[in-house]
């Protein structure tokens, strides 16, 4: 019924993906994911396990990776405005994406990249499918706002964060030989 879009990234393994958007006077439709598509597009991956998150403005989650059973995440925001941030096998290189109910975009991260996103709307839902099931004793994770990294959030130097005890914690990019030796 609807093909999809799909973009590749500077950093090889993410991908930027439009789905068709049929809409009318009453609203819109459209797939989220469909194998046949995403095969088509050249997207093999299966999906195990979807989740479902809520969270207020200036919420920054991440950054979070998974060490021995990592999980590659199609995410997408329906409801208000995300910005999503990367890591990479490409080590120390992130590439940023913004998305939101309006847009639709959705945005697939291949098993291995840190991830994490900042809330820019007063609410926004961030949905996800996943690769592999989540494993709580498996969780690593990176400062969100390592100078080494030097991620470019679209938030300004007044912006209060509200970032999780666990998150504050994570250390730079240099701590990186603990989780992976």
């Amino acid at each position: 019924m609807g093909k999809i879009k799909v973009s590749t990234c500077d950093i090889e393994g993410l991908y930027v993906i439009e789905p068709t958007v049929f809409g009318d006077k009453r609203g819109y439709f459209m797939e989220t994911y469909n194998q046949n598509d995403f095969k088509e597009a050249g997207l093999d991956m299966v999906f195990v396990q979807d989740n479902q998150s809520m969270s207020t403005k200036n919420v920054l989650r991440g950054l979070h990776f998974q060490i021995n059973h990592p999980q590659g995440k199609l995410v997408r925001c329906i409801r208000g405005k995300v910005y999503i941030r990367k890591g990479s096998k490409t080590f120390g290189k992130w590439f940023g994406v913004e998305l939101s109910a309006e847009n639709k975009k959705q945005f697939y991260i291949s098993p291995g990249f840190a991830h994490g996103f900042v809330v820019l709307s007063d609410e926004a839902e961030f949905a996800y499918k996943c690769t592999d099931f989540y494993h709580p004793n498996d969780e690593g994770g990176l400062a969100w706002n390592d100078p080494e990294i030097g991620i470019e959030w679209p938030i300004d130097d007044k912006t209060e964060l509200n970032i999780s005890d666990k998150d504050q914690k994570w250390e730079g990019i240099a701590s990186l030989d603990k989780w992976f030796k």
